[in-house]
């Protein structure tokens, strides 16, 4: 741990670190101390604890049952799926309960409902926005006539404030939210797998993707064009 991880858990992509460091590390191998810095003891008493706690545990959930046997390859091959009535996320071929949607998703929107962007804190009552309607899906004279993506999948899903939530209603999204979305499944496609896989399947299902590439506001751009 002090001789790899620990060395490396400050690092972020294109060769950046984090503003802030939780621990410092002092002496050789063998006699490594670690000291904890202010930054992470304020987070560690601050009112986001639990939230970052359920975070926490969620994606460590994740990459558990990614590599458990028998279900591993399929969360890997096929991404997950998400149990609408549970707002579980679960392994697509079993149906087995990974984790909470909510806990997953909310650390790549930095904490913030999708809608107003306010903090969602630790006492809030939250939701699970589809970010555009799933009454778009039969609002053609059923699914077949709807040409989009399926809309009950995790790109499409967002934590929000219930009372947001509620306000939006079946509404479609506003410009700002769609930049909002795109930015927080791009930051889906920076994490390990399944989560990131699950998107790549999204965006390899779309018709037509190889003219969209990978990115998602072409893919969203997309996605409106068959609202018209």
């Amino acid at each position: 741990m002090p001789a790899m991880v620990m060395q490396k858990f400050h690092n972020l992509g294109g060769g950046t670190q984090t503003a802030h460091h939780f621990y410092d590390l002092t002496g050789r191998s063998g006699k490594r101390i670690v000291h904890l810095t202010a930054d992470l003891r304020r987070i560690a008493q601050s009112e986001q604890t639990s939230v970052l706690r359920g975070e926490l545990d969620a994606r460590w959930n994740i990459v558990e049952n990614s590599f458990a046997a028998g279900i591993g390859r399929s969360l890997i091959e096929e991404g997950v799926a998400v149990d609408l009535e549970t707002l579980k996320i679960t392994d697509k071929r079993r149906r087995r309960p990974v984790t909470g949607v909510t806990e997953a998703l909310i650390g790549f929107q930095h904490g913030r409902c999708l809608i107003c962007t306010q903090p969602i804190g630790p006492g809030d009552e939250t939701a699970v926005d589809h970010v555009f309607p799933f009454s778009l899906m039969t609002r053609f004279g059923g699914l077949s006539g709807w040409q989009g993506p399926d809309l009950d999948l995790i790109w499409n899903l967002a934590p929000a404030h219930k009372s947001c939530n509620s306000t939006k209603s079946d509404r479609l999204p506003t410009s700002a939210e769609l930049h909002r979305l795109a930015q927080r499944n791009e930051a889906i496609m920076q994490s390990p797998h399944p989560l990131k896989r699950t998107l790549q399947v999204s965006l390899r299902d779309v018709r037509h993707s190889s003219s969209i590439g990978h990115q998602w506001p072409h893919f969203l751009r997309h996605v409106q064009a068959s609202c018209g």
